[in-house]
């Protein structure tokens, strides 16, 4: 039997950590315990885009164990924040204590032990979102624990051991009981949960999981087809959006159908593709134009070739060596880039159907749910407000939850790189990818992703967790003369200026993105430093270590002395003879290292988003390992996007839009029912699908609140930011100056405007105008700001700005 036994502390000495270690030794022939302490887990964070390590580290350990004990201390006749706040980690995103056998032993100073503590703990594990089971009738409490333990920390009081020993044989039978209980569902099996022992809390037409490009795609053709849809993300409110809402825009396009399919051929190449799925999809990039016009509005679509050349030249085709590619372009739905136009589009084709469509933010998925056939997707449990609820589709449910870009675990299991820089949305986490496998999905393409960046595909480092910004303009300087890129053991591993193909470079014959390095740097002598002074790098020189030898600068970096040593030898006397015999740099970017001091700035492999995910055929359902549709899944999105091979600029973004529109119409088709023995609690009839509890099911799409003005108050209006309408609350003194700006309604990404959000008012206010300077790195929701604030003050009387 494995037991986890949890010390409920942070302190660095606890006498619980002593009485869990004894509990460890005592009982080793009963079961294997391990003792985990919680001093490396950071407090409880509901904003944070993830679970730290620690956090999913415990979490597995859980999943893993037979059962559980907590050594819980007593703080202020309760449990100790650091125990909450762990408990609060494990039943947020995963919920690993659910159904889990647990024991609760406690040490205390005071002869009581930690009895009021325990209490607290009990009605703690029994929460919703928690659901732990506990065993019952046993209370060991460990009073005056100063004098419990002699000096080898064993306990010293046989009749306290002698109790323990019946609490834990106690528990041994429990842990039994449950397991026996819960056969079911035991490790092996399917998680997916069965409809014939399911009570349904809501019904929908169709269930779409993620709401991105692709999911927002599904759910507005879903509901376009007839359909009461449920569109739920795991995301909180202006953070949704996925991938979609934070690229480029640009979206792929052709204008002639042969030509595009002899492209994608090559793109493609030499890996294989179903030939019915590149039709579908080729069909629909040459139609591209005429879905822009029909579908998001857009009577004119801005072609990025013709407008943007010089800026998206090398994209449109980005494999000008492939047969095809002259038919090659890219749309806008404006004369724009990355500011979040088409998404804002996607966004509110939502919006204006939300008599049909209910969204749920903050709500993942947990499991889907089968019919009483083995194979049938009958609905999904959801996690709403921290209790799971079971929510039946009638027609089908949208997988569209986006790919793994943040899960460290899946980025090394599936494409073996250490870990990578996430550029896009930072909610994409492979959810989709597990309910994809309990349902008995095949999958594809999972080594397969995409990157952007300096040179191959790299930003600069930042911590785990967080997103990396993405280098665009004037890199020119990182890729020439006494600088050069070296691997974690302090060698070269590419040609640094070669220009990527969304983190694809040449390699014999294809294009590919090179092995990740886990802590990959550039490095350069004084001559180069210098040079990027001048060009205004001295935010990134920022990051720079330095040292007076190539030998002192290995050790800063993790590189080994000998290696960086004979790599800038080599490299010098390239550049003496005028070819890079390695890797053929340009001889003009050749240029020797100079004495020291050297310096190295510390880089990370770019991830723009992966391709892998559940297989899918033309008509977006996702298919088993025998490559048969499984009845009622379907699939969009870089959740098992199509792209098999070489990667054209723009073509993400279509496939959300080609396969959510197909995705969505499918799912929404009437299908016959399945019958079932499980009564549907609290919603309408079949016949009129979407009924639900009148309180924890409403819709996050609330109609817009009335905003209250005062005296000398104006409300001033923008959609020009990455989220949905930006509405503010201006104040004026009596001579009509900015006396106060309330940001009343707003939608945009936290972790990028925030800055913005924060100063600009205080800003206007000091200046008494609207024209103040966007914020770097936020401009877009700078500019939805400004805007709004400019029309309230256009209401000003007697006001010109």
């Amino acid at each position: 039997m494995k037991i986890v036994a949890i010390v409920g502390t942070n302190a660095s000495f606890s006498f619980n950590r002593l009485l869990l270690n004894f509990m460890k030794s005592h009982f080793r022939d009963t079961a294997d315990v391990e003792v985990r302490d919680i001093t490396d887990i950071p407090m409880f964070n509901e904003s944070a885009p993830q679970d730290p390590d620690s956090v999913k580290e415990l979490s597995l350990a859980i999943a893993d164990a037979d059962g559980v004990i907590i050594g819980c201390p007593e703080h202020n006749h309760s449990v100790p924040s650091a125990l909450k706040s762990v408990l609060e980690w494990l039943s947020f995103r995963t919920h690993p204590l659910n159904g889990k056998p647990v024991m609760i032993v406690g040490a205390s100073h005071h002869p009581q032990g930690s009895s009021r503590a325990q209490i607290h703990l009990r009605q703690i594990l029994d929460a919703p979102g928690v659901g732990a089971r506990v065993l019952p009738g046993n209370e060991f409490l460990l009073g005056n624990v100063k004098t419990a333990f002699d000096d080898q920390s064993q306990l010293v009081d046989e009749a306290t051991i002698q109790f323990l020993e019946r609490c834990f044989a106690d528990f041994v039978d429990f842990v039994h009981s449950s397991q026996s209980a819960s056969s079911s569902m035991t490790k092996g099996e399917s998680a997916v949960v069965p409809s014939d022992v399911i009570r349904w809390d809501a019904t929908y037409d169709v269930i779409v999981l993620g709401f991105g490009g692709a999911g927002a795609t599904a759910a507005r053709f879903a509901a376009d087809d007839g359909a009461k849809v449920l569109l739920v993300d795991s995301a909180p409110e202006g953070y949704e959006g996925g991938n979609t809402r934070v690229c480029g825009q640009l979206v792929c396009s052709a204008d002639d159908e042969a030509a595009m399919r002899e492209y994608y051929f090559a793109q493609t190449a030499p890996m294989e593709l179903d030939p019915e799925i590149i039709d579908t999809y080729v069909h629909g990039l040459t139609n591209m134009k005429r879905y822009f016009r029909d579908y998001l509005g857009v009577e004119e679509p801005v072609s990025a070739k013709k407008t943007f050349g010089a800026l998206v030249g090398s994209m449109t085709p980005e494999y000008p060596e492939f047969p095809g590619g002259e038919t090659v372009d890219m749309l806008l739905v404006h004369e724009g880039l990355l500011d979040g136009a088409l998404w804002k589009i996607l966004h509110r084709n939502v919006v204006e159907r939300s008599a049909s469509i209910d969204v749920w933010y903050r709500s993942p998925a947990r499991h889907l749910v089968k019919a009483a056939d083995g194979r049938t997707i009958a609905g999904v449990q959801i996690e709403r407000e921290h209790v799971l609820r079971n929510i039946r589709a009638l027609n089908g449910v949208v997988l569209a939850t986006g790919g793994f870009e943040n899960n460290k675990r899946k980025i090394q299991d599936y494409i073996g790189a250490p870990g990578l820089a996430p550029l896009g949305g930072m909610f994409n986490t492979g959810d989709g990818i597990d309910l994809a496998i309990e349902a008995g999905a095949d999958l594809w393409h999972m080594a397969n992703y995409e990157s952007l960046g300096l040179q191959h595909g790299l930003a600069f480092a930042v911590g785990e967790g967080e997103r990396a910004q993405l280098p665009l303009f004037n890199l020119e300087g990182f890729s020439s003369g006494s600088i050069i890129t070296v691997g974690d053991d302090g060698s070269r591993y590419f040609k640094e200026d070669e220009p990527n193909r969304h983190g694809h470079i040449y390699h014999h014959g294809v294009w590919r993105v090179p092995a990740a390095q886990a802590h990959p740097h550039l490095v350069f002598d004084q001559a180069k430093y210098d040079e990027l002074v001048d060009d205004k790098h001295t935010d990134v020189l920022a990051r720079a270590v330095t040292a007076n030898s190539l030998a002192e600068l290995a050790m800063l970096i993790g590189a080994k002395p000998e290696i960086l040593a004979k790599t800038v030898d080599s490299f010098n006397f390239f550049a003496a003879q005028g070819i890079d015999y390695e890797y053929g740099r340009d001889p003009g970017n050749l240029r020797a290292f100079g004495d020291g001091p050297y310096y190295a700035i510390e880089l990370r492999q770019a991830m723009l988003n992966t391709q892998g995910g559940p297989r899918r055929n033309s008509r977006a359902e996702i298919l088993d390992p025998s490559g048969q549709p499984i009845p009622h899944l379907y699939g969009a999105g870089e959740l098992g996007g199509i792209c098999a091979g070489q990667y054209q600029g723009g073509q993400n973004i279509a496939e959300c839009l080609i396969f959510g529109k197909i995705a969505g119409q499918n799912a929404a088709t009437w299908k016959p029912q399945l019958a079932s023995t499980v009564p549907t609690a609290a919603v309408a009839e079949p016949s009129s699908a979407g009924g639900r509890a009148p309180s924890a099911f409403r819709s996050d799409l609330s109609a817009e609140s009335e905003v209250v003005l005062g005296p000398n108050q104006y409300l001033g209006r923008s959609q020009v930011g990455m989220g949905s309408e930006m509405i503010v609350r201006v104040t004026t003194d009596d001579s009509g100056a900015i006396a106060d700006i309330e940001i009343v309604q707003q939608s945009e990404t936290a972790e990028v405007a925030g800055e913005a959000l924060r100063k600009l008012p205080q800003q206007m206010i000091a200046l008494n105008t609207f024209d103040v300077d966007a914020v770097s790195g936020a401009s877009v929701s700078s500019k939805a700001l400004i805007q709004a604030v400019r029309d309230a003050l256009s209401q000003v009387p007697g006001r010109d700005s």
